[in-house]
C-alpha cells in the first residue's frame, strides 16, 4: 500500500525531504536564551560547586528516555520536559525552595528551558 502511494505521488519524496531539511533548520536556529526569569544559568562548573554545596541538589534530565541511553550526569532523575508539570515535579522536589538544576542537549535544545518554565511558573524558587 505505501508502494501504491509513492508511485502515484511521486513528489511525496520531495515533500519529505523538504520537511526534514524544515525541520532540522528549525532545531538548529533555536539557541537557548542567556536567561530565564526566576532562575539562573550556569555551567558545569558551577554544576560542580552546586554539588558540593547543597547536599539536597535535585539534577534533572529534561531529555527524551532515547537520548538518556546515550549517558546521564550520575545520579540524575530523568524527566522528560513533556511530561513535566506541577504534579511530576513534585513528586521529585519536595520543597520548593531546593536547589534544583535542569539540563537537556546543550544550548541547542530547548527542554530544559521549556521544563524550567514550568517549574517557576509552579512555584519553584531556587532554579
Amino acid at each position: 500500500m505505501i508502494r501504491l502511494f509513492l508511485t502515484l505521488l511521486p513528489g511525496a519524496y520531495f515533500f519529505l525531504a523538504l520537511l526534514l531539511i524544515s525541520a532540522t533548520s528549525h532545531a538548529e536556529a533555536y539557541l537557548s536564551p542567556d536567561s530565564i526569569d526566576g532562575s539562573t544559568k550556569i555551567n558545569s562548573e558551577a554544576l560542580i560547586q552546586l554539588a558540593r554545596d547543597h547536599d539536597d541538589l535535585v539534577i534533572i534530565d529534561s531529555r527524551i528516555k532515547a537520548d538518556r541511553r546515550q549517558g546521564y550526569i550520575t545520579d540524575s532523575i530523568s524527566l522528560p520536559d513533556t511530561e513535566t508539570n506541577c504534579a511530576s515535579l513534585l513528586r521529585v522536589i519536595h520543597r520548593k525552595n531546593t536547589a534544583t538544576v535542569f539540563y537537556c542537549n546543550g544550548p541547542k535544545c530547548r527542554r530544559s528551558d521549556h521544563a524550567v518554565i514550568i517549574a517557576r511558573d509552579c512555584g519553584y524558587t531556587n532554579l
